[in-house]
């Protein structure tokens, strides 16, 4: 994987050095989205990410993850671009809450947004006019919505799929199967790696927090979500070497993301 680099580490450095993340996510049905999406951007170098979620969220959470920041939704918004990168979405909920939340994010936003599972499907019932370089990340039925087809249309040709998204959107898209693509404009990377220990709920709130992460160490958009993409699949492979496909499970994956980067260094 020469061409997958990790980006580098200065020793001068302090937690500011590697970026700070703001993610909104969680909601009272998925509140292991918001600790999984917010473990993974820290396993791979970010150096600081602020969870913004409800008061019930940010308690739970907090329990498991004291490494992270807490604030609430209106700070967050408030205070939007004092990070580095924002990621919303995970188990983010489609209340009008959410849905008002989604919309501030992309009107007030200036720096890179990544958006993921309940912010597409947000996302899918507005004319919304994403920033530049925003990253998406749909499985085939979030993409399937974005796009007003039927999953199997996007499944019959996901290269396909990925473009028309890309240009649609005006965005970096990050479509995820079982050979996961990453699209930019003509540029397309596919994803080799990976097994059925990914098919599993939680699995992709991962993936968009190690996509943050690295997008918050200066990585371009698509350099991140190509990087994130391969860690993210090889740590699911080098989990399931250990626990066998059947039993791994999405909070595993971060324990082994610093085998997959080892890898590569």
């Amino acid at each position: 994987m020469t061409e997958l680099k990790m980006p580098s580490r200065n020793q001068n450095s302090n937690k500011g050095t590697f970026g700070k993340i703001i993610n909104f996510a969680g909601s009272k049905n998925y509140i292991g989205a918001a600790f999984l999406s917010t473990v993974a951007a820290l396993k791979v170098g970010a150096g600081y990410i602020a969870l913004s979620s409800d008061k019930g969220i940010i308690s739970s959470v907090s329990k498991l993850l004291p490494e992270a920041v807490y604030i609430t939704r209106k700070d967050g918004i408030n205070n939007i671009n004092d990070y580095t990168v924002c990621l919303i979405g995970c188990g983010l909920g489609k209340d009008k809450q959410s849905i008002k939340l989604l919309k501030d994010v992309i009107k007030n936003a200036k720096i890179p947004l990544i958006i993921d599972a309940d912010g597409l499907n947000i996302l899918s019932s507005l004319k919304l006019e994403l920033p530049p370089k925003t990253i998406i990340t749909p499985h085939p039925i979030e993409a399937a919505r974005l796009l007003k087809e039927s999953p199997e249309i996007i499944l019959n040709d996901t290269e396909k799929a990925a473009r028309i998204l890309s240009q649609k959107y005006n965005c970096i898209t990050v479509l995820k199967t079982h050979r996961t693509i990453v699209c930019e404009n003509e540029s397309i990377y596919i994803n080799q790696h990976g097994n059925s220990a990914l098919a599993k709920a939680g699995t992709g709130d991962v993936l968009a927090g190690i996509i943050a992460g690295l997008s918050a160490q200066g990585m371009t958009p698509f350099e991140a979500a190509k990087l994130g993409v391969y860690l993210h699949s090889r740590s699911g492979e080098i989990a399931s070497e250990e626990l066998t496909e059947y039993s791994v499970m999405a909070s595993d994956i971060p324990n082994y993301i610093h085998k997959a980067i080892s890898e590569i260094l």
